[in-house]
């Protein structure tokens, strides 16, 4: 299980690419492509799973284009984890959405105006 990976305090998850076609879901094999409703439907356990084990701190939403893009277009994936995180505090989707990975990659935060 994941939540012994999520034991060591150095460890971070990247969420998402759950929707690649090698994970069998065969959203690549449909007439139309999904909608983000349909992949959080199948997604979302296995995303809130992970968020819940490293915590959003831990955690930074990702996508795996171009290779997603056999599955779901990249506007779909991204509104998928923007309805994904919508119950979370404004703090926590920051951190998915951009702190950590700017940690992570030790990218510069641009400062603040004023």
């Amino acid at each position: 299980d994941i939540a012994e990976v999520a034991k060591c305090p150095n460890v971070v998850a990247k969420v998402g690419g759950i929707q690649m076609v090698v994970n069998g879901f065969g959203w690549h094999e449909r007439e139309k492509p999904p909608t983000s409703d349909e992949l959080l439907a199948v997604n979302g356990p296995w995303y809130e799973h992970i968020i819940e084990q490293f915590g959003p701190d831990r955690c930074m939403f990702e996508s795996n284009f171009p290779v997603d893009r056999l599955s779901c277009s990249y506007t779909v994936l991204w509104n998928q984890f923007k309805k994904l995180s919508k119950g979370f505090a404004a703090d926590d989707r920051i951190a998915m959405f951009h702190d950590t990975a700017a940690r992570v990659y030790r990218l510069p935060l641009v400062a603040e105006a004023g």
